[in-house]
């Protein structure tokens, strides 16, 4: 009974995404990707294939802000300069993780008392590591120090300066067979952006109800107080470079504003990501 329920329901969907299709045809011809994505996307919530996913921030929210997954390209034209830099990154990379000196830590350091379950399990684990270049809006000379081209570009980008909290940069490295639990970020008025630069083949990333394969060079931006995971199922390392930017919905005005406020507030007590 319940096999042919399914088997009925199934039917019933696909009659009336074949139907949803064809009504859309028209809009879809004419759609640019970024478009097309949210065009689907709409008819998959529709269909209740997906779901409607929000931005959950552990700390602070800033109103009236565009939810989003994986934020559109057209609004980061910044992309293509960071993506057109992969060799320079990468060889900068493999410079300061073979450098005598450098500074590999884990990626998730709280204190065991803090009420931040979601990282249980890596706190302090070295599957999840990084090379930070600027950490909290801290330069981080020690690793800085190897990567002169990567530093030079990230002074080009719309990323925050806020004192303890930003900017920040990092080589991520994930360990083979390791996995990165769902959690959500601190804050959504910066939203973050990855440029794969070593990724085995079955790499993936999951933001709310769209998952993706990393690729190397190909970067995109996502918001990190939406839910997001990850895992490395390969028997090799997985190196991605991290940034965080400004949301682009937020005015000079409203920026300085957020500055301000974390500034006040934050001091070292968050991690920026």
């Amino acid at each position: 009974m319940v096999d042919h329920a399914e088997q009925v329901s199934a039917a019933y969907v696909a009659q009336r995404e074949s139907a949803m299709k064809a009504a859309q045809a028209s809009a879809l011809a004419v759609a640019d990707e970024d478009e097309a994505v949210r065009i689907n996307r709409f008819r998959d919530n529709a269909l209740r294939r997906t779901r409607v996913w929000h931005s959950e921030p552990t700390h602070f929210h800033f109103p009236g802000l565009i939810e989003r997954e994986f934020h559109d390209r057209s609004a980061h034209g910044w992309l293509a300069s960071l993506e057109a830099a992969f060799p320079d990154i990468l060889a900068e990379f493999q410079t300061v993780v073979s450098a005598e000196r450098a500074e590999l830590v884990p990626y998730v350091q709280y204190a065991e008392h803090e009420p931040l379950d979601q990282w249980r399990d890596l706190n302090h684990s070295r599957d999840w590591t990084a090379i930070h270049l600027w950490q909290n809006g801290r330069r981080i000379e020690a690793n800085a120090r190897h990567c002169p081209r990567t530093m030079a570009l990230l002074e080009t980008l719309p990323q925050p300066r806020i004192a303890g909290c930003s900017p920040n940069a990092m080589f991520s490295l994930l360990a083979p067979g390791a996995l990165i639990p769902p959690h959500v970020g601190v804050n959504n008025t910066r939203l973050v952006c990855h440029l794969p630069l070593v990724v085995p083949e079955g790499c993936w990333f999951r933001v709310g109800a769209e998952t993706r394969f990393w690729e190397a060079g190909k970067a995109f931006v996502f918001d990190d107080t939406i839910e997001h995971e990850a895992a490395n199922p390969s028997a090799e390392l997985r190196v991605v470079f991290i940034i965080d930017i400004w949301h682009p919905g937020l005015s000079t005005v409203e920026r300085d504003a957020v500055r301000l406020l974390l500034e006040a507030d934050v001091g070292d007590s968050v991690q920026g990501l």
